[in-house]
């Protein structure tokens, strides 16, 4: 291993639902070695597109069906409320996004606290991120100038196009993803492990 400060790039989508199953352990795993996080919030259904995946509605019904029961599962196993159903989904996750590119630039809060409470929002409180009460709000909660809500558009559109290109060049192609510094890939909430086996110099461990 180097002897630099590991480095994580995050990409994830906002209105995710394994990006919120993921929880807080990805900031556990960086705690754990040292390691910085840079977020980088994208365009899922626009990385579908381009890396020839198909939305969730337009999968076989099998698949759909599927999907289902992995996030019933995994919700369960870990403990985390889900509603399958939520009330606000999808919705235009840009918003939500944009402020966590500016929270990020402007620091001085708890940005995987701000993460995980907005895909909390989506998938377990039934709120709409795409409004901006609701992005204030989760704003303020994680120690952030709620004003970043305004102040961010204009540099968080252009990060946020900016992060899918980033992905696609890196061979993202699903939420949540984990790229290292030395080009290793993650792809899952579900692999977690293995990131954190790869960052303590361990390798993959074997299926």
């Amino acid at each position: 291993m180097s002897s630099q400060s590991p480095a994580i790039d995050y990409y994830f989508s906002t209105i995710s639902p394994f990006t919120y199953l993921a929880g807080q352990r990805l900031e556990a795993v960086a705690a754990k070695h040292g390691a910085t996080v840079t977020y980088k919030p994208l365009d899922i259904m626009a990385l579908f597109g381009r890396t020839g995946g198909t939305p969730p509605k337009d999968r076989h019904p099998a698949r759909q069906a599927y999907r289902l029961v992995e996030m019933a599962r995994q919700a369960a196993r870990l403990d985390m409320p889900i509603n399958m159903k939520p009330a606000h989904w999808p919705t235009n996750a840009a918003p939500a996004s944009y402020a966590i590119i500016a929270a990020q630039r402007a620091g001085g809060g708890d940005l995987g606290a701000l993460v995980h409470a907005t895909l909390r929002a989506v998938w377990a409180e039934d709120k709409d991120i795409a409004e901006d009460t609701v992005v204030r709000a989760l704003l303020d909660g994680a120690g952030f100038d709620p004003a970043l809500a305004d102040s961010g558009l204009l540099t968080g559109a252009e990060i946020y196009a900016q992060n899918l290109e980033d992905a696609v060049k890196v061979g993202a192609f699903g939420a949540p993803f984990y790229v290292t510094a030395d080009g290793a890939t993650f792809w899952g909430q579900d692999r977690l492990v293995d990131l954190d086996w790869h960052l303590a110099g361990q390798g993959t461990p074997a299926a």
